[in-house]
């Protein structure tokens, strides 16, 4: 459901009673933990239940599971979901009382009153990006308040209610919102079209990266990943007019730049040299070399990584302190999130979505499976996403040595018989025993099981509900 943003959006201690259509999801369920902490009274309902609404609820939420009209009396204001549909009966009886009814980008717009603003955006890799930039500032003393849209791993949350007066927040662009936030430092990832089931073509997302630039504050600053051909193009846009721009990435053009990049296993590292501006904002003539350390796998982590890095120098703390935040961090729940091992088959989960995606996830999942096999599972997420991208998600998978693929993921999306996995699964050039589609989601676990032998490594990827094949895997490998 699409809400427009209030012309003027109160701060969360204005809102009275909130209630949350939606709040199992990553996204509200990390601005009502900022609220709850503030003392906001919350509630909220979810499709099903889940270990994220028992958490709320721990912290004094009301939750319910199910939607029903009677959920909404004593609220004042409704924060609702993207993927709740119109006919919602609490967004229902919310219209015809009369509260306020909110998107998502509003509620979380709410919290970041008063703090300083780090808006982390990109068409991939915002979730890790924020998430390692949330860890470098921890461990450099800052304690900012933050809101991702994944848990940590190693405190199984998404949000926290800082003292600092920063607020590091993934900024989402798949609806827009990212344009409601008043940034003092943003990083953007990439700039690769998607969600054009909400912006039409490429260039209209791409131009929506171009008004982002806008709402940088003016004496803020901007971390682009250079590396990116659409971010490049963002970078020399923004130089333009006039923001302060820092690159990252291995290009030769990048004020932070990655050297020596090398992975072992589920570690991946690379040496850093400042040039140019950032060298001059750390009191040096150029040429300061450091080491990134990562307990996470992957180029494209090293890149968020180095994202992180420039946003906390930018902010003037120490390289080391922030260094060893990243080094730290031991990931993102559903990002390369390992699930497990039986009969020495090792079981990882991950998001990726998105053909580009698919590609760095495949890489990461090569350099962990060592001598085994990569098999993996792909769950496409949304019709228009699918139909769109499909044969290029198929590509991206050649990369894995077996190939299960799952139908088409719903989400707020209805379905089309036209559009299903089978797409995905045609346009992979692996030999035909290699891979397979496989249309009912139950009998997935069976057939990965079946491809995997001891060394081998299984990858679960997709936004949908393919994380949950691995515990099923898992349990199956354990009755062979």
């Amino acid at each position: 459901m699409k809400l427009p943003v209030p012309d003027v959006i109160l701060p969360a201690d204005e809102l009275g009673h909130v209630h949350f259509v939606g709040i199992g999801g990553a996204g509200l369920s990390a601005i009502a933990r900022i609220m709850l902490a503030r003392g906001v009274s919350v509630s909220g309902s979810d499709g099903a239940d889940s270990a994220t609404l028992a958490a709320l609820a721990k912290l004094g939420a009301r939750v319910h599971v199910g939607h029903d009209a009677a959920h909404v009396q004593g609220a004042d204001t409704l924060v609702v979901s993207t993927a709740v549909r119109e006919d919602n009966p609490e967004v229902v009886a919310a219209q015809q009382s009369g509260l306020r009814l909110w998107p998502r980008s509003a509620g979380l717009a709410s919290v970041m009153e008063g703090k300083r603003t780090l808006a982390v955006a990109g068409t991939h890799g915002k979730t890790t990006t924020t998430s390692l930039l949330t860890s470098a500032l921890q461990a450099a003393g800052a304690d900012p308040t933050f809101a991702v849209g994944g848990d940590f791993a190693a405190t199984g949350t998404n949000a926290h209610d800082g003292r600092g007066d920063l607020f590091v927040a993934e900024a989402d662009e798949s609806d827009g919102a990212f344009l409601v936030y008043r940034p003092f430092g943003a990083v953007v990832t990439n700039v690769e079209a998607d969600h054009l089931d909400h912006f039409g073509t490429e260039e209209a997302y791409r131009a929506a990266f171009e008004e982002f630039l806008d709402r940088i504050q003016p004496g803020g600053f901007l971390v682009v990943v250079v590396d990116d051909p659409g971010a490049a193009a963002l970078a020399a846009s923004a130089e333009a007019r006039g923001i302060d721009t820092i690159r990252v990435g291995e290009s030769s053009a990048a004020d932070l730049r990655l050297g020596a990049l090398t992975f072992a296993g589920n570690r991946s590292a690379a040496d850093v040299t400042l040039s140019g501006h950032l060298a001059l904002v750390q009191g040096s003539e150029g040429g300061s070399c450091l080491r990134l350390e990562l307990q996470i796998p992957g180029r494209h982590y090293l890149l968020d990584a180095a994202a992180a890095l420039a946003a906390g120098l930018r902010l003037g703390f120490a390289p080391a302190d922030l260094l060893a935040g990243l080094a730290g961090f031991t990931g993102t729940r559903r990002r390369m999130e390992r699930k497990g091992e039986v009969a020495g088959v090792r079981v990882y989960d991950s998001y990726a979505h998105h053909p580009v995606e698919i590609a760095g996830d495949l890489q990461a999942a090569r350099a962990l499976a060592g001598e085994g096999r990569v098999v993996v599972a792909f769950q496409p997420h949304l019709v228009s996403r699918t139909r769109i991208f499909g044969a290029e998600m198929g590509r991206a998978l050649e990369a894995a040595d077996e190939v299960v693929v799952l139908d088409v993921h719903l989400a707020r999306e209805d379905p089309d018989p036209s559009v299903t996995g089978e797409l995905v699964a045609a346009a992979c050039r692996l030999p035909a025993d290699r891979v397979s589609y496989v249309e009912e989601f139950d009998a997935a676990p069976a057939e990965l099981v079946r491809r995997a032998r001891a060394g081998d490594l299984v990858l679960t990827l997709g936004a949908g509900s393919v994380t949950e094949l691995g515990p099923r895997v898992l349990d199956l490998l354990g009755k062979d």
